[in-house]
């Protein structure tokens, strides 16, 4: 891992000198665009339709469109006053409790090292923020986009997550299908909570996989190896009819579940080991 950010957590008049690195990645399968006759990467072009030619890096100028075909020129100067990437400062505004952060505040995350000479200063501040259980709210620009952020202690280190603005979230009011009125049954609502219950565990990240890009790693292998692809009809699943029905079949479903997973693997080999003699 290499340091994608190099500055300082402003912590009242202490600085703490840290580098940042990315906490996460994207592991999606990409996909390069070709012509289906010959099968040649398919070129990116800045190409201006009014003047029937490629622009060059130099000609193209920043606007910012304020009415449908109207623009404002944006130019070098223009930015010269704003506070840039030259801000090398995670400003901390307030200490808050992590429960008051909404989930969908959060954009992307990284984690903080400390910089040269700051081994001290880090500990402290990572150390009185475990005393106290606050996260710091603080201000960062990275990339020259002034970010919100959340700076918390994960696994014995600091990190850092931006954060969406307040007015960058959208408000959910704005969807029609949520305007809706519906009868509910006291036998309904206890079941789905007896089911909720039954479902609940501790959040364990690493059981969470992404089988998606799993199987269609597995489809490109196997083209890659000449082999013909064969998948498994996805199977269709029933309209539900009557929802109590439904929900007793789950809590039953999950309570199965929830017992094979407290049985030990030498009980489960043994099942398995069975199952297949008689077969």
């Amino acid at each position: 891992m290499r340091p994608m950010w190099k500055g300082a957590v402003s912590f009242g008049l202490v600085y703490v000198p840290v580098k940042m690195y990315a906490a996460t990645e994207k592991k999606n399968v990409k996909f390069n665009y070709l012509h289906d006759k010959c099968k040649t990467p398919i070129q990116n072009r800045r190409f201006c339709a009014h003047c029937d030619t490629e622009v060059a890096n130099e000609e193209i100028v920043r606007g910012y469109e304020y009415e449908k075909g109207k623009y404002v020129i944006m130019k070098d100067e223009d930015f010269e006053n704003l506070p840039s990437e030259g801000s090398k400062s995670i400003n901390i505004v307030d200490f808050v409790d992590l429960a008051d952060i909404d989930p969908i505040f959060y954009d992307k995350g990284y984690y903080l090292a400390p910089g040269e000479g700051g081994q001290k200063v880090y500990e402290l501040l990572k150390r009185s923020m475990i005393e106290t259980g606050k996260v710091a709210v603080a201000k960062v620009i990275i990339r020259n986009k002034e970010s919100l952020a959340a700076l918390r202690v994960a696994d014995d280190v600091l990190s850092i997550s931006t954060m969406f603005y307040f007015d960058e979230v959208r408000k959910p009011k704005a969807i029609p299908e949520l305007e809706y009125t519906v009868d509910l049954h006291d036998n309904e609502l206890k079941m789905a909570v007896n089911l909720i219950n039954n479902l609940s565990s501790q959040f364990q990240p690493e059981k969470y996989t992404d089988e998606y890009r799993q199987q269609l790693m597995e489809v490109i292998q196997a083209k890659i190896a000449g082999e013909e692809v064969e998948m498994a009809p996805t199977a269709q699943t029933d309209k539900v009819i009557d929802l109590m029905s439904a929900l007793k079949a789950s809590i039953d479903l999950a309570k199965q579940e929830r017992d094979n997973e407290k049985r030990p693997a030498t009980t489960k080999k043994t099942s398995r080991t069975k199952k297949a003699t008689a077969s």
